[in-house]
């Protein structure tokens, strides 16, 4: 490709407000361009380099038996109806009627179109094991789309689904996405680590997620170096320090002028924040005979510990929280800010305590009363819970459950995500197989995703530096730049020089731009492909053609006859060092 003729142009500055360096490169170097919040134009820079991530997930899906279909984006909300997913997920899932008033929704995921296909397709236990894939645009209404394609609302996914007729079959093929998404993220030049993971709104048995690491990532992680534990902190579990052992004393009140938080509390009292009990009011939306219903949830965590919303919705079954409101607080007879499980008037009001309550004797906690605590409150005897559970988060230094390791906080992106679904949309859609005794059973699942555009952002955010991107050659948009620098036969040669690498198979970023030398290199390094090729009257002069990689900054001058062959030895060589990470990761479930 000539860049004269090139759709895109490189920027000198990215846009304002613009601030993961990823999201300003690929904006800079000409590769995406901005339609609206969440929503880009992919350019041919960028598209050739979506296309070899697809053809690597292609390659490496169709390696585990994978077989490619497409599947609507526009889907009947009768089928979300079925497995109920319709009222359990939010704005996110966006709704519509079309000309006839029918309900319909844009795919955002696709469980129950497939469920609904092989209903229709699969009878029996011999059609059984199935794996289906595709690579197919998706939108899902962000509330806060950012980052450039790190976080966007229309995005193209490989969403693959496995089919079985046995719980071990699913194991099976669980274990060879597993493999196969790393060979897919080495492939690409990027380094991953695999976390349990919250099922979510996906529902199902496991999950995991893969996260590259990185300061800009949305979610948090714990991780043990000593044990090996990864896990997000939405579902990571850790060693709770434990209580000290004591009788049980009386129930006491004490006056606490203006102790509305544990920290003031427990200087007022004197005490450790574990010795309080900290009470959190939820209002929860749950889903009850198919209607959506509002509690107010009263959560109890020790004092020393933080709750964590995706515990506590989990063991709710909710679809959605919020913080109570005051006057909602205050309708059950709890004081904000003093609240107490004791003494609460609303027999409808979910009382949730976390599992380190229990052994902790003689907490102090609110007495519904403006300033006033009671002090020895013990769960059992002055109050009851409804779920007692874990609902805490871990935290930074923290001690792994098994007591061999401490946990460290870490930042991520997800780039992929597996699920063991098990029936929970085939059953509800009656997707069922007859087995060898002619008896019928739900056909088991699992759901695997990767999000193509977010990896390439994630390639880009890896792979740079303060001149631009440096992309892998597995995934580079050419894999060879070449630079002409006007004067004398330059042109001339320059051409032929390209027509010769474009025969022998070479793809060719070929700048004939009547453009200042300082333009071009500038530019070259923002597109960051992996290798250049730069002919000037200087390099003719020198021997041949200058040559360099574009994460090194070393040059050499490489012969005109030369050029073809030394470029081919280059790219596999950069190849061969790609393909060299591709190894067998150990399963850690």
């Amino acid at each position: 490709m000539r860049m004269s003729r090139l759709f895109s142009q490189t920027l000198r500055e990215a846009p304002a407000g613009v601030d993961i360096v990823s999201h300003q490169l690929l904006l800079r170097a000409g590769y995406i361009r901005q339609l609206g919040a969440g929503i880009f134009s992919y350019l041919p820079l960028a598209q050739r380099s979506l296309t070899k991530i697809e053809n690597i997930i292609r390659e490496e899906m169709e390696k585990i038996g994978g077989q490619e279909i497409t599947m609507p984006v526009v889907h009947p909300a009768q089928l979300w109806k079925e497995t109920n997913r319709w009222y359990k997920i939010g704005a996110e899932l966006t709704r519509f009627t079309d000309r006839n008033e029918t309900d319909m929704v844009l795919a955002m995921t696709h469980e129950e179109v497939i469920a609904d296909l092989i209903r229709n397709e699969i009878q029996s236990y011999k059609q059984l094991p199935v794996l289906l894939y595709q690579l197919q645009t998706k939108w899902r209404d962000e509330p806060r789309a950012r980052g450039g394609l790190i976080r966007v609302r229309e995005f193209t996914m490989k969403d693959s689904y496995s089919l079985d007729k046995s719980w071990d079959g699913l194991d099976e093929q669980y274990l060879r996405h597993y493999q196969a998404y790393f060979d897919i993220y080495h492939r690409c030049g990027l380094d991953v680590i695999c976390v349990s993971s919250d099922t979510g709104m996906m529902g199902g048995k496991l999950a995991h997620e893969f996260m590259y690491l990185t300061p800009i990532g949305e979610d948090t992680l714990m991780v043990s170096d000593e044990t090996g534990y990864r896990a997000n902190r939405e579902v990571a579990i850790f060693q709770k320090p434990p209580a000290e052992a004591e009788a049980v004393q009386a129930l006491e009140k004490v006056h606490t002028p203006n102790t509305k938080t544990i920290e003031s509390l427990a200087d007022f009292l004197n005490i450790p924040k574990s010795k309080t009990a900290k009470a959190v009011f939820i209002a929860a939306t749950i889903l009850e005979a198919g209607e959506e219903i509002t509690k107010l949830v009263f959560a109890i965590v020790r004092g020393d510990m933080d709750l964590n919303e995706i515990k506590l919705a989990n063991a709710l079954k909710a679809k959605a929280m919020r913080a109570a409101t005051e006057a909602e607080i205050e309708a059950v007879g709890a004081v904000p800010g003093f609240a107490s499980p004791i003494g609460i008037k609303d027999d409808s009001v979910i009382v949730v305590v976390d599992d380190a309550i229990p052994d902790s004797p003689n907490l102090v906690a609110g007495a519904n009363e403006v300033d006033y605590h009671y002090k020895n409150v013990n769960l059992g005897r002055d109050y009851e819970a409804h779920i007692i559970t874990d609902i805490v988060s871990a935290r930074d230094g923290d001690t792994t459950a098994d007591g061999k390791g401490t946990l460290k906080e870490v930042r991520g992106v997800e780039v992929g995500n597996i699920f063991k679904l098990g029936t929970d949309f085939t059953e509800p859609l009656g997707a069922t197989f007859l087995d060898e005794n002619g008896e019928r059973h739900p056909v088991i699942m699992g759901s695997y995703g990767i999000g193509v555009g977010r990896l390439l952002a994630c390639v880009a955010e890896e792979h740079h530096d303060d001149n631009g991107l440096k992309l892998p050659m597995s995934i580079a948009p050419y894999q060879v730049h070449l630079v002409m620098l006007p004067g004398g036969e330059t042109a001339a040669i320059a051409d032929e020089v390209y027509q010769e690498l474009v025969s022998a198979g070479i793809e060719v970023l070929y700048d004939d731009r009547d453009e200042r030398a300082g333009v071009k290199f500038n530019d070259a390094d923002l597109i960051g492909i992996p290798l250049r090729l730069t002919l000037s009257k200087r390099s003719l002069k020198n021997g041949g053609l200058e040559f360099k990689q574009r994460d090194s900054q070393e040059s050499r001058i490489i012969e005109r006859e030369q050029v073809v062959e030394t470029m081919k030895a280059e790219i596999q060589s950069l190849m061969d060092g790609i393909k060299a990470t591709v190894v067998t990761v150990p399963y850690e479930a």
